[in-house]
């Protein structure tokens, strides 16, 4: 208590020499880093950094971390939990995602131009959100979706194409994340080697933790229960 006095009182004497405890936290109630509930799940956020379809950092991801309800990141490390005995792991690479990142991807659209064969090969960048491959809001603002694969434990790569040929070190998906043609459809056929058989073990696993499927993307999941169901949030994505 002495120690405390002292050093406001050095604060008061010398304001520039004093460093004071910073800002809390700035996540709003209820969310979490995953990091902090599971660490053991892998994270690749790609829309921090330039592997992804826009080719360059999204707005409002101020770092390459996962943030969740903390309902989502507890059933998403009920899943982790029941992999894990399979010597299996998740990966996640999309979680919160801000308002202001949704509206960036809506504009980088509207700018147009040719299709890109690593991201959306058979469509032009105009009319990705006529096509249902961009939305003008996301359930991922709600904090609550998260975007996810299955990789081996004893591999550190994860699925790095979109819709090139998957990584030989990883479960063979069809396609990679975010690869914005009808090949990404869960249900989508024919599919080769064993891609039908792990898309039905990711949406089994996920059921099972108590999330639901987006039918046209076999990576995107949402919490069934979610917390804030009609409520989409601003912050940025920041380590702290």
């Amino acid at each position: 208590m002495r120690q405390t006095i002292q050093r406001i009182g050095l604060c008061v004497l010398l304001p520039l020499a004093c460093t004071l405890p910073t800002s809390a936290d700035p996540l709003p109630a209820g969310f979490v880093r995953l990091a902090d509930v599971d660490p053991s799940i892998r994270q690749d956020i790609r829309y921090a950094g330039l592997e992804n379809f826009l080719h360059r950092k999204t707005d409002g991801y101020d770092a390459p971390v996962c943030i969740l309800t903390r309902q989502a990141a507890a059933a998403l490390s009920s899943v982790q939990n029941a992999l894990t005995v399979e010597n299996l792991t998740l990966v996640v690479f999309d979680c919160y995602r801000p308002a202001r990142a949704v509206t960036d991807m809506g504009e980088w659209t509207r700018k147009g131009g040719p299709s890109d064969p690593q991201w959306y090969p058979a469509v032009k960048r105009n009319d990705l959100t006529a096509k249902g491959y961009i939305g003008e809001l996301s359930s991922h603002s709600r904090g609550s979706t998260v975007d996810v694969a299955i990789v081996r434990a004893d591999r550190r790569s994860a699925p790095k194409p979109a819709c090139g040929a998957p990584n030989a070190d990883t479960l063979d998906f069809g396609t990679g994340f975010d690869c914005f043609d009808p090949m990404s459809e869960t249900a989508h056929r024919p599919l080769t080697g064993d891609a039908a058989a792990n898309r039905r073990k990711l949406v089994e696993a996920m059921r099972a933790g108590g999330f639901k499927n987006y039918a046209r993307e076999w990576w995107h999941f949402t919490l069934s229960d979610e917390p804030f169901p009609k409520q989409r949030f601003d912050f940025p994505v920041s380590a702290q």
